[in-house]
C-alpha cells in the first residue's frame, strides 16, 4: 500500500499552492493509495477529513509538521498544539501520551547545503547524527520528494548510523511534487491507528516512484 506520509495544503499551510482538493485528485492520478495532510503546526478536523475521503472515495489521514527547536517532526496521534511543542522532548511526551509516533522529517534541513556534496560532508554527517533529536524519533524522513539527490542520501546514512527505520514522502507543496515517492507499506491500512501501528512495527520500505 503506497502512502505519501508528508503533504502539505493551502490554506492550511502558508507555503502551499495546493488545494486539498487538487492534492487528492492529483494523488490518485499518480498511484498513490492515501496521503497524509501534515501542515505547519496546524491540525486539521477530523470531521472535515472524514468529509473529504467521502467526496473523493479516497483515504487520508491526519498528521501534523511540528517546528521545533531541534527539527522538524512529522507527528501521528496529536489532536492540537499546546504551548511548548517548539521543544522537541516536549513533543515527545505528548506523543507517548497519545500513542502516537513521530519522524523527523528531511533531517538535512538544520545544516549547511554546502557541506553535504563536499569535503566537510562527514563532519556534518557526525555532526547531525549527535544531535538528541533522533533519540526521540520513531523513524527518519530519507527521501524528501523536494530534496536533492545529496540531501536525500545525506539523510539516508544518518538513518543507517543510528539504524532508525526510513521512510519517503513528497512533502508536497505544489502539482509537480505529487507522486514522486511514498513510503510502502506491507499491510493494508485503513484508519489513522493503524497506521501508527504499522509505523511502529516498521512493516514499510521507501518507493521512489520516479526511478519506479
Amino acid at each position: 500500500m503506497l502512502i505519501d506520509l508528508h503533504t502539505h495544503t493551502t490554506p492550511e499551510s502558508e507555503d502551499s499552492y495546493l488545494t486539498p482538493d487538487e492534492l487528492i485528485v492529483n494523488a490518485k492520478n499518480t498511484g498513490l493509495d492515501a496521503i497524509c495532510f501534515t501542515e505547519h503546526d496546524r491540525f486539521w478536523d477530523d470531521e472535515d477529513i472524514a468529509k473529504l475521503c467521502k467526496r473523493h472515495n479516497f483515504l487520508i489521514f491526519p498528521g501534523v509538521e511540528i517546528t521545533t527547536e531541534e527539527a522538524h517532526l512529522l507527528v501521528f496521534g496529536l489532536k492540537k498544539y499546546v504551548f511548548g511543542m517548539h521543544c522537541a522532548a516536549f513533543v515527545r511526551r505528548l506523543v507517548d501520551e497519545a500513542g502516537g509516533v513521530i519522524i523527523v522529517a528531511h533531517p538535512y534541513h538544520r545544516g549547511s547545503r554546502e557541506d553535504l556534496g563536499g569535503e566537510l560532508y562527514y563532519a556534518a554527517l557526525t555532526r547531525a547524527c549527535e544531535s538528541p533529536v533522533f533519540k526521540l524519533a520513531d523513524a527518519i524522513e530519507v527521501f524528501n520528494g523536494r530534496g536533492s539527490e545529496n540531501e536525500n542520501a545525506f539523510s539516508k546514512e544518518i538513518s543507517e548510523r543510528l539504524n532508525i527505520p526510513g521512510i519517503a514522502a513528497s512533502d508536497a507543496h505544489e502539482v509537480k511534487d505529487i507522486g514522486r515517492c511514498a513510503t510502502l507499506f506491507e499491510r493494508r491500512v485503513t484508519n489513522l491507528r493503524e497506521l501508527i501501528t504499522e509505523l511502529k512495527e516498521g512493516r514499510f520500505r521507501v518507493a521512489n516512484l520516479d526511478k519506479a
